[in-house]
């Protein structure tokens, strides 16, 4: 039975000397608030509304990254405000950053058109942002109930996400248009309904944009709304739960994408193998079987198409443009095979639309920035598999798996399209980062690093 209170949060930290201070205490405005509402504005908002005559660098969502940054760094200027003991994502962080600014660097020696030099700006600027969230996750969340809290906010505005973009399917309405906060512009048009397949099918972007972005997130999310459906404290939560995860589950075909489905595939797949009994695989198999079946009768032709498009293979000129691709990555990568051309400064209206996340890396940050790349994929891989075997509740370690499986799920997905270049995938995954740092830190050996607190003792 899954207990309402983590044990674990009743560890009190040591802040200093012979002076110990709960970790449950709750701060008005503290990490997990400002994590909440950056979560609320990346979903609930269209990605394309902004602050007045700023870039797509200032959605609401991002310039709370931007902050978090700021509060990240001014934090290190005194020890009591620092959140002490050892997190390995701060080095990665450092490493990724170091491999952005070497490559931005080379890209200003070779000489940039104006309109590069934007780019690369623009790039450098959603970087930091980027890394606000993964830091202040990973050192700002106290207890596992506040990382419940951040988690539970994700998967209900997940839910909302996938409620838009059912209703845009079936009505072919855009409920989007009217999701717009006083004193916020449209940077551009909403993304139109796209044709697809047969029988007057249509791709749909929920408040994402573009429908591989809105399905590749809602398939990150799918994980963690089965993980309340069956560790919810109340019979009532596990409904709505299960409600939720069976309606972000359906939306992701809607897009009509194979890199939703793969997305979706890889986050169930993690969990099938590495966490789950006999028994939740077969009902997971029966609620699968389920979903399909109501997708088949509601919208005809659906399944069909989405079969034909994995069947397809070269035959399919989304593939084949892709592989046309790669001659001109070969080009531009034995020019500046280590750092790249810039961050950002691969144009698609001037040099062409590189649609994989690990070639347009290659191009543009080198054989560096695919490294530091991997290593940030690859060390929250590593830190939420030590999380895993530590853990002793199973909720715990379903948790952890979740994690995980966002992990594996961003390295599928880079190989689709270019993932980082939209905003809601990539600060989604910049929390998953973080959170992947939060529980290494709860489920350390050591007590002082499992109640690190800001205001500890250093050493």
């Amino acid at each position: 039975m899954t207990l309402v209170h983590h044990p674990v949060d009743f560890e009190p930290s040591l802040v200093y000397d012979r002076t110990y201070a709960s970790r449950r205490r709750w701060l008005v405005l503290g990490t997990t608030t400002v994590l909440n509402l950056l979560v609320v504005l990346l979903y609930v908002l269209p990605a394309n509304l902004i602050v007045p005559n700023l870039t797509y660098a200032g959605r609401p969502a991002l310039l709370l990254g931007l902050g978090m940054f700021c509060w990240w760094v001014l934090s290190r200027l005194d020890y009591r405000l620092v959140m002490t003991g050892p997190q390995p994502l701060r080095w990665v962080v450092l490493l990724y950053l170091l491999s952005v600014l070497f490559s931005y660097l080379a890209g200003m020696l070779r000489g940039l058109p104006s309109i590069e030099a934007n780019a690369q700006n623009f790039f450098l600027l959603v970087t930091i942002e980027f890394l606000g969230v993964v830091l202040m996750t990973a050192d700002g969340i106290p207890n596992w109930a506040r990382l419940n809290n951040v988690l539970r906010i994700f998967v209900w505005c997940a839910g909302f996400m996938a409620l838009v973009g059912l209703v845009q399917s079936t009505f072919a309405f855009n409920p989007a248009q009217y999701l717009v906060l006083p004193g916020l512009q449209w940077k551009s048009d909403l993304l139109d309904f796209a044709a697809r397949g047969t029988g007057g099918l249509f791709r749909v972007p929920g408040t994402a944009a573009h429908y591989i972005e809105f399905s590749t997130v809602l398939a990150m999310a799918v994980p963690f709304a089965i993980h309340y459906v069956r560790f919810s404290a109340t019979r009532n939560q596990r409904a709505a739960y299960a409600v939720l995860a069976v309606m972000i589950a359906a939306a992701v075909p809607v897009a009509i994408s194979r890199t939703g489905v793969v997305a979706l595939l890889a986050a169930i797949g993690v969990m099938f193998v590495t966490v789950w009994p006999w028994r939740t695989r077969y009902n997971m198999a029966l609620v699968g079987g389920a979903v399909l079946g109501a997708l088949f009768i509601v919208k005809p032709g659906l399944i069909g198409t989405l079969r034909a498009m994995f069947l397809a293979g070269e035959q399919d000129s989304s593939i084949s443009a892709r592989t046309e691709d790669y001659a001109v990555v070969a080009e531009f990568f034995a020019q500046r095979p280590w750092l790249g051309r810039g961050p950002g400064t691969l144009i698609p209206t001037i040099y062409l639309y590189l649609d994989n996340q690990w070639l347009l890396t290659l191009v543009t940050g080198g054989i560096i920035g695919v490294a530091a790349l991997a290593g940030l994929h690859i060390a929250c891989i590593r830190l939420s598999v030590l999380a895993m075997r530590r853990s002793t509740r199973p909720d715990d370690k379903h948790l952890c798996a979740a994690l995980l499986s966002s992990q594996i799920v961003a390295i599928l997905v880079g190989a689709t399209f270019d993932s980082m270049s939209f905003t809601t995938y990539a600060f989604t995954l910049a929390m998953m980062c973080g959170l992947c740092g939060a529980v290494w830190r709860f489920t350390h050996p050591a007590r002082v690093v499992r109640t690190s607190a800001v205001g500890g003792r250093r050493g």
